[in-house]
């Protein structure tokens, strides 16, 4: 796979580390990728289910006429 380098903001990068957990600012970033694109695809998942479902529609009585 083709790499990018990309310059980001060191308190950033030391951040994301902290809250990732691990020593490296390659795979803290990395991580945040991967997240990002997997809760995107949930998202997708998720929008696609619902669209897909059965609408639920509830009837109310209607008023006598006349």
């Amino acid at each position: 796979m083709a790499k990018v380098t990309v310059s980001l903001d060191a308190q950033l990068v030391v951040e994301v580390m902290v809250l990732a957990g691990v020593s490296s600012p390659q795979d803290a970033v990395e991580l945040v990728v991967r997240d990002y694109i997997a809760r995107g695809h949930r998202t997708e998942a998720r929008a696609a289910a619902r669209e897909e479902a059965p609408r639920e529609t509830r009837e109310w009585p209607r008023d006598p006429e006349g």
